[in-house]
């Protein structure tokens, strides 16, 4: 029985946290925007008359301020952004049959078979059209065979476009567009390339298998395969139910608040370690309260997408105070984070977060190397 073809969108937020900030702040349009710190830290976001001067994402924002002196910078405003990402969410939700959120700004969508009933590509320009106009937001999108070509499709539509792959087309796509557009391909990788005589996509399949598989191993192989197009990842269906949570059922009911406190953080503490290794973040917290005679009660709130136990925990308090009924004795105590999404690198790149982020991983390896238990904050006990 022949395979059916896929269809699959890619949909990218175009300089997401910068557009946020435009909405915000009309007089920005059209200006070098920078999103992150202005005497330290990283580019979190830039617009792309920043990018003109060569800015990009990651880059040191000292070293953005002496390529365009007249860059306007903002710290940003990290819970605005996880509103409209999951504003987005929401109107791809209503429409698409199945989905994955890569990312606070990035989206699969898996069309195969709707051919049937209606032009993938006219349903994916209207969903575009419809997230413009509820949003405000520009929103690129690419469509083809497989994720990776739908979303080097995208990065050509860019900014505020689309652009289709047909089936059949996707090494003629492939063939002139720089090596390193192929996702995975890195600075290193590219160099050696080059040194093989390498520059263009083409010229990476032309080298044959063997040879790639000869500098570059197992990769070299993988690399031959992207160069023609070829791609199996699968779209990952997105459920706001997918979560990660632990809770502890005591031995003896407490009612000794301190012990409740300390548990709560050690609790809290536990998925967000898990969280972090994953390379997750969570956009949605919850606590669960058992008494002795089985009553079970829990309570959530949505938060700006995190994965820091400093951030997580003074929600986790709160919900407990709204929950608790003051005095009972405690059976179980339970702590939940769903609303899971990829930790996009942007997440992390805050000024205020520079320093925060390399405190948990420095705090997380020793976790993995000595156990889970080896580092805990004086609060948990």
């Amino acid at each position: 029985m022949k395979e059916q073809q896929r269809i699959i969108a890619h949909f990218d937020l175009d300089s997401f946290f910068v557009s946020v900030e435009v909405l915000n702040d009309p007089s920005l349009k059209g200006k070098p925007v920078i999103v992150g710190g202005r005497e330290r830290g990283v580019v979190a976001a830039c617009s792309y008359e920043a990018r003109k001067f060569g800015i990009h994402s990651a880059m040191p924002s000292s070293k953005a301020k002496q390529l365009c002196p007249n860059a306007i910078f903002i710290r940003g405003n990290y819970s605005d952004y996880s509103r409209y990402s999951r504003w987005v969410t929401q109107i791809i939700a209503n429409k698409a049959p199945l989905f994955e959120k890569a990312s606070v700004d990035e989206f699969y969508l898996d069309l195969t078979g709707m051919n049937k009933f209606f032009d993938p590509l006219q349903w994916t320009i209207d969903l575009r059209q419809e997230i413009i106009s509820e949003t405000g937001l520009p929103i690129s999108f690419g469509l083809a065979s497989n994720k990776m070509m739908a979303k080097m499709a995208t990065n050509r539509a860019k900014p505020n476009g689309f652009l289709q792959v047909p089936f059949g087309k996707e090494k003629e796509f492939l063939a002139p567009l720089p090596a390193d557009e192929i996702p995975g391909v890195g600075e290193h990788t590219f160099q050696v390339l080059k040194a093989m005589g390498i520059q263009t996509i083409k010229q990476v399949y032309d080298a044959g298998m063997e040879a790639l598989e000869e500098r570059l191993g197992k990769w070299g192989v993988d690399l031959w395969y992207k160069s023609q197009g070829i791609h199996h990842g699968e779209v990952s269906p997105y459920h706001e139910a997918k979560s990660i949570s632990s809770e502890n059922t005591f031995e003896e009911n407490k009612t000794d608040m301190t012990f409740i406190k300390q548990e709560l953080v050690r609790l809290t503490e536990k998925i967000c370690f898990e969280l972090r290794r994953d390379e997750k973040v969570a956009g949605c917290v919850a606590v669960k309260i058992r008494y002795p005679d089985f009553e079970t009660t829990s309570r959530q709130t949505t938060i700006p997408y995190t994965s820091a136990d400093d951030e997580i925990i003074p929600v986790v308090y709160g919900l407990f105070q709204k929950l608790y009924k003051k005095g009972q004795p405690i059976r179980l105590l339970g702590v939940r984070l769903s609303e899971l999404t990829n930790d996009s690198v942007q997440t992390n790149l805050f000024n205020d977060l520079e320093k925060k982020t390399d405190l948990y991983k420095a705090i997380d390896n020793v976790k993995n190397r000595f156990g889970k238990s080896s580092v805990k904050r004086a609060s948990s006990g």
